[in-house]
Order: C-alpha cells, then sequence, then structure tokens
C-alpha cells in the first residue's frame, strides 16, 4: 500500500511537470505585445509545485513509523511477519515529530524465530511519557522480514500470547528454562510467594545468573507451604527475589516441591 501510494505520487508529480514543461516550451503569444515569460508564468505554474508538495507529504506520511503511528497497526508487509525479540542497543531521535511526540530510531539485537541473531533499526514514534522505558537491555517484540531482516517494527498487534509464546521458545534454547516450567506456569495454580532465602551457585548461562530462591508459598485456601526454586536471571532483576520480597509463584496441587517463579522480562 505505502509503495503503491509513493508511485501514484510521483507518476502524478512526472505528468504535472511535464505538462508545465510541455505548455512552455509550445506556447506562442497571442499577440506581438504579449511577453513570451508568460508561457512559464501562468496558472500551469501551479501544477509542479502541487505535484512537489504533494511528493513530499506522501513520502512524509508514509515513512517509518508514521503510518504505524497514525493507524496503530503495523504496515502490510510486516503485519504477518515473523514475531522476533528485540533487545535495544541504543536509540535517538530522527528530528521529526508528530502531534510534539518524537519519532525515534532504535537500535535492535534481534532473535528471530529460528533463534538467530541479528541486527536491525527501527523507526517509531513514542509518547514522551515512554521514553524513559527505552534503555538498553529492554526486550521488546518486533515483527521483522526475513529476507530483509535489518529493517524492523514494532509489534503493534497485542498478541500477548504470541510474544509469549516466542519468549518461551528462546528462553528454552538458552537453557534458562524447560518445557515442564512452562507447562506448570501455564496450568498451575497462581500464588503469591515470600522470599525467604537467596543463594547464587555461581552457575552463568547466556548473561543470566543461577539462583536459588527459598520460598513460602501461600496456598488459595490462606495455608502456607516452603519450597525453593533455582531460576536463570539477569542482573538487573536480582533485586527482584531479595529477601523479603513478594513474588508470583505458580504450582500444581499434586506436586507442591516444583514451583515457577515468574519475574517480568523488564524488570
Amino acid at each position: 500500500m505505502i509503495r503503491t501510494l509513493r508511485t501514484l505520487a510521483l507518476v502524478f508529480a512526472a505528468l504535472a511537470v511535464g505538462a508545465y514543461l510541455w505548455h512552455g516550451l509550445t506556447y506562442e503569444p497571442g499577440s506581438a505585445w504579449e511577453p513570451s515569460y508568460l508561457g512559464w508564468l501562468n496558472g500551469f505554474l501551479a501544477l509542479p509545485i502541487i505535484a512537489l508538495t504533494l511528493v513530499i507529504m506522501t513520502f512524509a506520511f508514509t515513512a517509518s513509523g508514521i503510518v504505524t503511528a497514525l493507524t496503530g497497526n503495523n504496515t502490510g508487509e510486516f503485519r504477518d511477519a515473523p514475531l522476533g525479540l528485540g533487545t535495544v542497543k541504543s536509540f535517538g531521535h530522527t528530528g521529526v515529530t508528530l502531534n510534539d511526540q518524537p519519532q525515534v530510531r532504535i537500535d535492535f539485537s534481534v532473535e528471530g524465530a529460528d533463534g538467530k541473531i541479528f541486527d536491525a533499526t527501527a523507526k517509531t514514534i513514542v509518547p514522551l511519557t515512554e521514553l524513559a522505558l527505552l534503555t538498553p537491555g529492554v526486550v521488546l517484540p518486533v515483527r521483522y522480514r526475513p529476507d530483509r531482516p535489518g529493517i524492523v517494527q514494532l509489534d503493534l498487534s497485542g498478541d500477548s500470547a504470541a510474544a509469549q509464546r516466542v519468549m518461551n521458545e528462546s528462553m528454552i534454547r538458552k537453557g534458562f528454562t524447560t518445557r515442564e516450567k512452562i507447562d506448570i506456569a501455564a496450568r498451575g495454580i497462581t500464588a503469591q510467594a515470600v522470599v525467604q532465602s537467596l543463594t547464587v551457585p555461581g552457575e552463568i548461562r547466556g548473561g543470566h545468573s543461577l539462583v536459588a530462591v527459598g520460598l513460602a508459598v501461600t496456598r488459595p485456601d490462606g495455608s502456607t507451604f516452603t519450597t525453593s526454586s533455582e531460576k536463570f536471571l539477569p542482573p538487573a532483576a536480582i533485586g527482584n527475589v531479595q529477601v523479603g520480597r513478594i513474588v508470583t509463584a505458580h504450582y500444581l496441587p499434586e506436586n507442591e516441591r516444583e514451583v515457577v517463579l515468574s519475574i517480568p522480562v523488564n524488570a
């Protein structure tokens, strides 16, 4: 759709400029007193002006990030594209604004659905109140095209289940979790637990540290039981499992020894 609009704008511009040139080159004064420059300075001059304005507006409003901001959806070429995980490396302003909201260029390290890692960029309009969230290390779901992996778009589908599936597969590939634990998180009872102890065995995997957490879990009926759980966490998330913190846990009633913690990705 974007390519079609841009093509139509360029075709119109070519026809408008061609009509103006044809009129100027073939113009013949109506009398000996009529200046020859009127062949160029007349109503036909509006054609290239209108065409230039139209081309600029079309390319501006179909620029990367502008269409998605205006429609709230990914563009057609990315709408059904594979979903990946983009880790923010850096970002900067492009100088473009829409309704006083800046457009930013975000540099990502993207992990595709097949596990391959590649660098990519995205341009998007970000509300001023959300700029502080774009810190290096933040993970965001992105849409990418395998045939053009250098350009991505932030996923605007709102399909959190699909994003969670991609995250789960990524964590399994990296050895951070297992399918059994993911099944517990999906089917198990959701409960609150208090961290009673925290030890760090020293194992590091993919920049994540293994932590062993002692928990006091509260059942739905108000009773409690104690257990422990191991989890690989990035350094920034260790603070979420300090002693005394309340965390979200999942467990199956028939096996209270196996408890899975839910820690936000960008905690």
